[in-house]
């Protein structure tokens, strides 16, 4: 069963409830599972329990509070239902090695030494690069204040998008060698804002002649307008013949969209492939060969 769904609409409850007592009872109930069904799909989709997936959302929107505002940390502290200033500070410590206030008398000059500019310009973001039919009318880079976790994201948004059809796309391409013969699922956590028409996140591979032999662009799944950080996914075999991976994630249009903590790993046979068939159908014969004819209908 796919509980791809399930935990899209779970992650969404979780981030708009994160300033709110939130417990893994509650957000299982919240999906209609069982806690101790729920815990086995959460922490297989996420590699973590739900607890885990909250308190690190909870601390990477705590240390932004310590970057970006004059709250205290006690304040901060209470703001994401630590009870106190010291479970607050053990926990902060364990992800950031060095206690709140350190974290923010370190970090905070050298995040605002660009002069309070949390988004790096149009850049060489190692291992990305921007493509499609008008990149030249889109940005590309990394971002330090809307993240999902650790210190950047990478974006992607339009800036003079002027006509019906225009897009581009963040992307990489590597070899696919060390993955032939297995099943590859591709993940990652993506928040968008004003983005029309749509954008995904997109993953194929080709053979040595450059035919597609695998394809998911979430034709059937798009993502539109604002929505919050959530985790999509894609499921592709790599055949026998397969040579160049490509993947990442397209804006067509308007808007800007953040991608983070993207992730490879192989999965087992148990789960289903996302692969779109590109299906052609041909006529048995030709036809039409005068010109005469005005409207091809069924018969």
């Amino acid at each position: 069963m796919n509980h791809q769904s399930i935990l899209q609409k779970t992650i969404d409850y979780i981030e708009n409830h994160l300033h709110d007592t939130l417990t893994p009872e509650k957000v299982a109930a919240q999906a209609g599972f069982s806690m101790y069904h729920f815990h086995r799909i959460f922490q297989k989709e996420l590699s973590m329990t739900v607890a885990d997936y909250i308190r690190r959302r909870r601390l990477t929107n705590a240390a932004l509070m310590l970057l970006y505002t004059n709250e205290t940390i006690i304040q901060i502290a209470y703001h994401f239902h630590f009870n106190t200033q010291e479970s607050f500070t053990r926990a902060f410590k364990k992800v950031y090695q060095m206690p709140p206030g350190q974290y923010r008398k370190i970090m905070s000059p050298i995040i605002h030494s660009n002069g309070g500019n949390q988004m790096d310009n149009q850049q060489n973001v190692k291992g990305w690069f921007l493509s499609g039919s008008h990149p030249h009318n889109y940005q590309m880079g990394r971002d330090q204040k809307v993240i999902h976790q650790g210190y950047h994201s990478g974006y992607l948004k339009s800036v003079t998008v002027q006509e019906e059809g225009e897009f581009a796309t963040l992307m990489q391409q590597f070899k696919a060698e060390k993955f032939i013969g297995k099943r590859i699922k591709l993940s990652a956590f993506i928040k968008t804002e004003q983005v029309q028409p749509f954008c995904s996140m997109w993953m194929r591979v080709d053979n040595t002649a450059g035919d597609v032999l695998q394809f998911d662009n979430m034709y059937n799944r798009p993502i539109q307008n604002d929505t919050n950080w959530n985790l999509y996914s894609i499921v592709l075999d790599i055949p026998n013949d397969s040579s160049i991976i490509s993947f990442g994630v397209l804006l067509s249009g308007t808007g800007h969209v953040w991608m983070d903590g993207v992730k490879f790993e192989e999965v087992d046979q148990s789960v289903p492939v996302t692969h779109i068939e590109i299906l052609q159908e041909f006529l048995d014969e030709p036809i039409n060969l005068s010109f005469e004819e005005d409207v091809l209908t069924d018969e």
